[in-house]
């Protein structure tokens, strides 16, 4: 008796050996592509000039962190961002339950063809980089050549092109539309593959007991996707200032950088554009910590309502 859990347990320990060896080359990346990198924090302490070495570089200690909230310009600027940042994040997650709801419609298609043929073109997108997209905007919505304006002037709507694409206004609606168009069909996948978790016997009772298509989504299919839901809604809640940059960086431009420019583009155009690599490193270093403080926020939300951590 004793032999035989002496040798199960000796397969488990060479089963989770082989396991973290399986994961070490993940590892490794993980710290070369994500920890390795945090060394460039020392720039914010400096007065950083390219060509220059650091040893070479006025010391600044916390003054590019103190700057931020001392001067009154750069103050202007962030809380701007911030609003910019919030408000894309917010809207985000105001509207985190229609990948939710798409998985849930895209399942009751009966057609297993034409399912798959939606499911497809609408997981593509995802894969389409932020450039292609833009030229895909500028093909529709350009002043004098794009097919909407040429439409409307043909119709007699219009007597002149509208440049959708330079307005300030309704700048966050539009980026989330093409942020939904680009990344519903992704987004789905994780509620699709829940779908597949839903005991199925559950709704053959239903139907047993007379329940409608909608009553099974309501009463059986919701309930069974709501802790993904919730899971997904915390991360993205520990995520709120961290918006990325590439979509925006595409759709900017002088007449609507005001609205458009979130933190993470706004640390790009700091550091890259206006060559303040130190002040844009701060910014970085400081949007870090807030996220993982959201993080771990989030996380013991997820302790307190669901009795269960995200991580």
């Amino acid at each position: 008796m004793k032999s035989n859990v002496k040798k199960k347990t000796r397969l488990i320990d060479q089963g989770g050996f082989r396991l973290w060896l399986l994961s070490f080359p993940f590892l490794i990346l993980i710290f070369l592509f994500s920890y390795l990198p945090l060394y460039g924090w020392v720039y914010a302490l400096f007065d950083y000039k390219p060509g220059r070495a650091l040893t070479d570089c006025k010391f600044l200690g916390l003054g590019n962190f103190t700057r931020m909230f001392a001067d009154k310009y750069a103050l202007e600027d962030i809380v701007r961002v911030m609003k910019n940042t919030l408000g894309m994040s917010l809207i985000g997650i105001a509207t985190s339950g229609l990948p939710m709801m798409f998985a849930v419609f895209l399942a009751e298609i009966k057609s297993k063809p034409y399912r798959k043929a939606v499911q497809t073109l609408t997981t593509i997108p995802n894969f389409i980089s932020w450039v292609l997209v833009y030229s895909v905007a500028y093909a529709m919505f350009s002043v004098n050549d794009g097919f909407v304006n040429r439409l409307l002037m043909n119709l007699g709507i219009l007597d002149e092109g509208i440049n959708f694409l330079a307005s300030g206004e309704h700048v966050w609606l539009n980026m989330w539309l093409w942020g939904t168009w680009k990344g519903l069909g992704w987004s789905a996948i994780m509620y699709i593959a829940a779908l597949t978790g839903i005991d199925q016997e559950q709704y053959e009772a239903a139907a047993v007991d007379g329940a409608g298509r909608m009553q099974k989504i309501w009463h059986i299919t919701i309930p069974g996707l709501l802790p993904t839901y919730f899971v997904l809604l915390l991360l993205s809640i520990a995520n709120l200032v961290n918006n990325g940059m590439e979509q925006y960086f595409v759709f900017q431009n002088a007449m609507n950088k005001e609205y458009i420019e979130v933190l993470d583009l706004y640390v790009y155009n700091q550091g890259m554009v206006g060559i303040n690599y130190s002040y844009s490193t701060a910014v970085s270093i400081l949007k870090s910590i807030v996220s993982v403080t959201l993080l771990f926020v989030a996380n013991m939300s997820s302790k307190l309502t669901r009795g269960e951590s995200i991580f």
